[in-house]
């Protein structure tokens, strides 16, 4: 059996272990954006990668859980923000806040992709051009 004492120091210990894990927990020390792409494209979710730079130099990746996402466009779905067909501007400004220190901000603008995307090569179109090089 085990004594009182003993269960009292055990309780204490792993008191003492959450204390100091939440004492030595890692802050943010400041946001970046970290884009997939150099251009948005309209009726699609683009994903919005946002990562923190922690206070020891560390980075960790941010969701909406931890952000507050606005844009001068579109509508957000998580980390994606989706740009009506009909938007006729140049670009999106994008600005992403933390929720747990809105003085932690950035914003950025994206422009919007104008070119259509043209259709894929066939793997053989790209074996023959392939050949073709070499």
């Amino acid at each position: 059996m085990i004594s009182k004492t003993f269960t009292k120091h055990i309780r204490l210990f792993f008191i003492c272990i959450a204390a100091y894990t939440v004492g030595h927990a890692q802050k943010i020390d400041s946001i970046y954006f970290h884009l997939y792409t150099d251009s948005l494209k309209k009726g699609v979710h683009n994903y919005i990668n946002v990562d923190a730079k922690l206070d020891n130099g560390r980075w960790m990746p941010l969701t909406d859980k931890e952000l507050l996402y606005q844009s001068s466009s579109g509508t957000w779905s998580g980390n994606n923000l989706i740009i009506d067909n009909a938007f006729k501007g140049d670009y999106v400004t994008v600005t992403a806040k933390l929720k747990s220190n809105p003085s932690l901000s950035r914003s950025v603008d994206i422009y919007i992709k104008r070119n259509p995307d043209g259709p894929l090569k066939s793997e053989a179109e790209v074996l023959k051009e392939y050949k073709k090089r070499n």
